[in-house]
């Protein structure tokens, strides 16, 4: 059974933190693993598809719709009403067996005092086949994915609302890990404590709102381990 009480033995500023809010891709598993080309080339495809036009052409209006609206799925449902739950299950109809289970993560979250939680601009059905894959989904209590945040992806403040309303979380003993900078952007702004997984993309990296972070990491399960006073034997996952 999960251990609700903060440890007291957690270093600041995470020692009040009740509730962990982890993202799921690229956070916890390696960006290495690249499932997100997998996704990115699904969603041309959908975007082909759903249009009848040329898949150049299909990446085109992809990018377009994820630049000027956050996602492409949100672009497509605004400029065109494309209904969410076949888009979400085509392109995340994809081959998870690059994630390696994750015995190291496994003992670190176990460890972890607190409840946690994924919040994800995916699908839960993704996320737990992701968490599956690790082997950790069992220290989860629940998925935020995009429908719970009524297909407002992040960052965009009424997801986080929603968020903290629905799993009844105290922003300012919450801690949000995430691997998309601006995505810390709003939690911060609810007073929770903030950590950036280190990305090397430029549209993951801050620009604005680089006050937002408390804590820069490069290796998730290291750090949490070390958080917990915890080891790990070797010097990355």
């Amino acid at each position: 059974m999960t251990d609700l009480r903060p440890s007291p033995d957690l270093p600041p500023p995470f020692a009040g933190v009740e509730v962990w809010i982890f993202d799921l891709d690229n956070t916890l598993y390696p960006a290495g693993c690249n499932l997100f080309a997998q996704v990115d080339r699904r969603i041309g495809d959908y975007v082909a598809a759903c249009f009848g036009i040329a898949y150049d052409d299909a990446r085109r209006l992809q990018k377009r719709l994820f630049r000027e609206h956050g996602t492409t799925l949100r672009g497509l449902m605004i400029e065109h009403g494309v209904d969410p739950e076949p888009f979400l299950a085509f392109v995340h109809d994809i081959d998870i067996t690059p994630v390696p289970p994750d015995p190291h993560l496994d003992a670190a979250l176990g460890t972890l005092p607190g409840r946690k939680l994924v919040y994800t601009n995916g699908s839960s059905r993704h996320a737990e086949a992701v968490l599956g894959r690790l082997g950790i989904a069992r220290h989860f209590e629940a998925i935020h994915d995009i429908a719970g945040a009524g297909w407002l992806p992040k960052p965009d403040p009424r997801a986080y609302a929603e968020l903290v309303r629905r799993h009844r979380i105290a922003p300012a003993r919450a801690c949000m890990i995430e691997d998309i900078a601006r995505n810390l952007v709003p939690a911060s702004a609810l007073g929770m404590t903030t950590v950036w997984l280190r990305s090397d993309p430029d549209w993951a990296r801050p620009s604005l709102g680089v006050d937002a972070i408390d804590l820069v990491i490069d290796d998730l399960t290291r750090w949490l381990l070390t958080l917990v006073g915890g080891d790990r034997e070797g010097k990355s996952p």
